[in-house]
């Protein structure tokens, strides 16, 4: 099994998801994961996204804002992480206009061949990262539950359709 590096953040400046327990293998999670072009179809808060998925590569992401506005938002950030069927990770990098930084780690933890939990973690980073956590931790929040909830519904039904898995009654 390959080992994970995720560094251990301040829990006082992170968001971590619900923890969700697939009926589908890691394999699977980890397509619908790095399958951008598919993201609009599944994901209610990331609802588009290009990237090569590189190490380094940028994130273009076009958000759901769940802070209570009606608008999308445009986003950048830049692969940190690549473990297949295990992690995907990017983040975002103070520049000289925003000393904000953070990173969100997706993790993926096998339970056994046609099994597996999933969680995300967003790590708000540098001397922003209380007032960040204040700001939009809450929705941050419940929109990592909200993508876990949906990526475990797409991978199971994708396992599903294969016909791998019975569907559940």
């Amino acid at each position: 099994m390959t080992e994970l590096s995720i560094p251990h953040y301040d829990s006082a400046t992170t968001v971590r998801s619900i923890e969700v327990e697939i009926d589908a293998p890691p394999s699977v999670v980890w397509e619908v994961l790095t399958d951008l072009d598919n993201y609009p179809h599944w994901n209610p808060f990331c609802i588009n996204v290009k990237s090569t998925l590189e190490i380094g590569a940028p994130v273009e992401m076009t958000l759901t804002d769940y802070s209570g506005a009606t608008e999308t938002f445009p986003y950048t950030e830049y692969v940190c992480a690549v473990v297949p069927e295990r992690l995907l990770s990017w983040e975002l990098r103070p520049t000289e206009v925003s000393a904000q930084a953070a990173r969100r780690d997706q993790v993926i933890e096998p339970i056994d061949e046609t099994r597996c939990r999933y969680y995300s973690t967003d790590a708000f980073l540098g001397e922003e990262a209380h007032q960040i956590m204040a700001d939009s931790g809450a929705w941050v929040k419940r929109a990592f539950d909200d993508t876990a909830v949906a990526l475990k519904a797409r991978s199971e039904a994708l396992y599903t359709e294969r016909g791998l898995r019975s569907p559940t009654p």
